[in-house]
């Protein structure tokens, strides 16, 4: 293999167990130009990628909204983790969802107004969302016109939909996303006869399948890619290593009766939860930087959140409603550090897609991830004061580092003011109350 052989669509295939496998490559330095901002062999610029994040229950009221409008802006203790990220962090406050007449439907009108413009009177009637209208604009020519993966084990927990025949399902076990990207070739996943065998894959690496192609690669490229590449393959086995070990049954504990031995530790308990997600959020990662898909969307569950801590009988939904407000805080103590646990999990995916360096930037630098929730208060089930976030500047088309307060306006402004930075050619967005036609324009570069 030589360097004139090798182009941005290389991939390395092998087999594994009689199962086809593919290794896709992340951004070389040999693919790029010598800024590192547009491809060498035609001069086209960097694909931009784009991706949405979803947590239930929104944010503590009066204790997230930054008190500085907008670049400068200083993040509120329960923001504070977000603070890694902070300078390519837009946060967006004081925003509605209007309903218009139609019965609130609790936990859903909220979020199906942000990722689809606008609110129906019932739960069946949901259209064309946010990510696909953006995928139809940057997602040709890539292995998976999007990828859809939510950490509570419920395969309609996100928000993702191609039309009105309802949600995209949901991958639900990192090893079964793990089998779709490294699989060779897309199988649809609800068919009978997708059958990677992911615990084979993960046990023995996929990478031994392509052992002599990997030699061949790292003989053929240039010091600086061969660091690259070896930091790329490193990270394939640290996290088939990651999935393989939740595979082993646990020693025995004598006072401890142990379940069912299970190929993924999906559950409502915080440490699960940060588990799955971390595992989903290197994924989703993988599959961007080496041009397997352009469009994400991961959710850490249904809105009707069960996260929950170890010992605590209540899960985060019903937390919501059921913990008293404390008369001396002002606000659900329980309630706010579970709010805070899901802004780690925020910047643990913005981490996971900035710490693969591209050129003189990252992948996050050309990605956008759209964060949005169902409600403003959870404990009042309100449309108003909605807070939504942006991480990734889609290659220098959004500045970031802003705060945004626009008190009363629709929420959509958000997603219509990403769709323009990524291109989408309309004069608005959204219906009713909830149609817009002014983006952000301080955020258009």
């Amino acid at each position: 293999m030589s360097v004139d052989k090798i182009s941005r669509r290389t991939v390395l295939r092998g087999l594994l167990g009689g199962t086809a496998v593919t290794v896709g490559l992340p951004m070389l330095d040999c693919f790029l130009n010598t800024n590192g901002t547009a491809y060498a062999a035609t001069g086209a610029p960097l694909p931009p990628c784009f991706g949405t994040w979803f947590w239930g229950l929104g944010l503590t009221p009066n204790q997230w909204e930054p008190a500085t409008v907008g670049p400068d802006f200083e993040l509120p203790p329960h923001l504070a983790a977000l603070s890694p990220i902070k300078e390519k962090l837009n946060v967006f406050s004081g925003m509605q969802i209007f309903l218009d007449g139609k019965v609130n439907q609790n936990h859903y009108s909220g979020a199906q107004g942000q990722a689809t413009g606008r609110v129906s009177r019932n739960s069946s009637d949901y259209s064309v969302s946010l990510d696909t209208i953006i995928g139809g604009q940057i997602g040709s020519g890539t292995r998976f016109r999007s990828l859809e993966a939510t950490c509570d084990g419920n395969r309609r927990s996100g928000w993702s939909a191609r039309g009105s025949n309802g949600l995209n399902p949901s991958e639900t076990s990192p090893l079964a996303l793990y089998a779709r990207i490294f699989g060779d070739g897309f199988r649809d996943p609800n068919l009978a006869d997708f059958t990677p065998d992911a615990t084979a894959m993960v046990r023995r690496s996929v990478l031994s399948a392509v052992s002599d192609q990997r030699q061949a690669l790292m003989g053929a490229v240039s010091a600086s890619d061969r660091v690259r590449l070896d930091e790329y393959f490193s990270s394939v086995r640290d996290l088939e290593q990651k999935l393989a070990f939740e595979l082993e049954r646990p020693a025995p504990l004598p006072a401890c009766s142990l379940p069912e031995t299970s190929t993924d530790d999906i559950g409502s308990l915080v440490t699960q939860v940060e588990k799955t997600h971390r595992q989903f959020a290197r994924l989703m990662a993988h599959a961007l930087s080496c041009g397997q898909t352009r469009v994400f969307n991961l959710s850490l569950g249904s809105a009707f959140s069960r996260l929950r801590t170890p010992g605590e009988p209540s899960g985060y939904h019903s937390l919501t409603h059921e913990e008293p407000v404390d008369t001396t805080l002002g606000y659900q103590p329980k309630c706010k550090w579970l709010a805070e646990r899901c802004m780690t999990f925020f910047t643990e995916l913005a981490q996971a897609l900035d710490g693969i360096q591209e050129g003189d930037s990252t992948l996050l630098d050309r990605s956008v991830i759209f964060g949005f929730t169902d409600h403003g208060e959870a404990r009042m089930h309100s449309m108003k004061r909605l807070p939504v976030l942006t991480a990734g500047s889609a290659g220098g088309r959004l500045r970031t580092g802003y705060h945004v307060a626009a008190e009363g306006d629709a929420a959509t402004r958000v997603g219509f003011t990403v769709q323009q930075a990524f291109g989408v050619s309309r004069g608005s967005w959204g219906s009713e109350s909830n149609e817009v036609s002014r983006p952000f324009s301080q955020l258009l570069a």
